[in-house]
């Protein structure tokens, strides 16, 4: 925007003069690229502020060390009241994950419970079950992309585990198809040496079983499961397999 200013010289002569006007816009970007101080402030805060801390410590240090060389016995009795209350905490904690451990390990032991669970609940309360079995490296995969194995694990016998969990409704059963899809890739993709497919229900008869037989996949039911879990034995066809 333009703007036109006249004024006379001592001559006498009248001049006139244009100015230009800048935008908000332009003087909102000239002030967005200004510096400010504000950062710079934050910085010298930053700074100081560490250099704050580190001036106390050094200053708590050197009072502890006068403290412990003026009062050794005073120092000595307060040494042991910490360390006695460190012991506690620790002892503390360690009881109380053991009984949070142990109250888990008698609700797992109930089958009912897997009624309730979500899809991935099944496969952790599984995994759970697998590691107490003596399986070791458990670790918990499934979900998108999985391609059929929701649980990996090592057997007792150095042989790698390949699980696939199906929680399903009470009444609801797994069909032949998906075990079919099971034993497409429970070897060819995972290279499992022992292949499980778990479930909290039952399995429908057909080719699925059948197939099941023929390429060596343990089907467990929910009667089996429930078993296992009570009694923390696996199945007899299972400990077979994984047999050194």
């Amino acid at each position: 925007m333009h703007r036109v200013r006249s004024y006379r010289r001592r001559d006498g002569t009248r001049v006139r003069s244009h100015l230009r006007r800048s935008s908000g816009r332009s003087r909102a970007s000239a002030r967005r690229r200004r510096p400010t101080r504000r950062d710079s402030g934050g910085l010298d805060y930053r700074l100081l502020l560490g250099a704050f801390v580190a001036v106390l410590t050094v200053v708590v240090v050197l009072a502890v060390v006068e403290f412990v060389q003026r009062h050794p016995v005073w120092s000595a009795f307060i040494g042991l009241v910490l360390v006695s209350g460190a012991v506690a905490v620790v002892r503390f904690i360690r009881r109380e994950q053991a009984r949070r451990a142990a109250e888990q390990a008698e609700r797992d032991r109930r089958i009912g419970v897997t009624d309730a669970m979500t899809g991935t609940e099944f496969e952790h309360w599984f995994g759970r079950l697998l590691a107490a079995s003596g399986c070791t490296g458990v670790t918990v995969c499934g979900g998108a992309g999985d391609r059929g194995a929701d649980i990996l694990a090592t057997a007792p016998d150095g042989r790698r585990v390949v699980v696939q969990c199906k929680r399903r409704s009470p009444g609801n059963r797994v069909g032949s198809a998906e075990i079919q899809r099971f034993a497409g890739t429970c070897r060819s993709v995972h290279g499992g040496d022992i292949c499980l497919l778990v479930t909290n229900g039952s399995f429908t008869d057909g080719d699925g079983l059948l197939l099941a037989r023929q390429l060596d996949i343990l089907l467990v039911d929910r009667a089996a499961l429930e078993t296992w879990a009570y009694t923390g034995r696996p199945p007899l066809a299972l400990v077979a397999r994984w047999q050194p």
